[in-house]
C-alpha cells in the first residue's frame, strides 16, 4: 500500500541523505510554512475559504502540522527542503 511505501522511505536512508514526503494535498504552496529549530522539523499549513451567497457567509477551515525529530547527527543548518 501507499502507507507502507511511504514508511519505508522514511526509515531508509542512503549515505547520508534522508527523505521525507508529506502529504499537504489541498493548500497552496504559499499556505505552507517549513521550520527547523532544534533538531525538530515542522511542517505547517492553513487555509480560509469563505464563501458569500449574498443572504449568508460562511468560513471554511483547515489547518495542518506535522512536527519530527531530525536523525541524529544531523544539523539544523543542513536540511534542505522543496514545496
Amino acid at each position: 500500500s501507499r502507507t507502507k511505501r511511504l514508511g519505508m522511505m522514511l526509515n531508509s536512508s542512503c549515505s547520508q541523505n534522508h527523505l521525507a514526503l508529506i502529504d499537504v494535498k489541498g493548500f497552496d504552496p504559499r499556505d505552507i510554512t517549513v521550520t527547523v529549530k532544534d533538531g525538530k522539523v515542522t511542517v505547517s499549513a492553513e487555509r480560509k475559504v469563505e464563501c458569500n451567497t449574498g443572504m449568508t457567509k460562511t468560513s471554511n477551515y483547515k489547518k495542518f502540522m506535522k512536527e519530527f525529530s531530525l536523525p541524529p547527527g544531523v544539523d539544523d543548518k543542513e536540511v534542505t527542503y522543496s514545496v
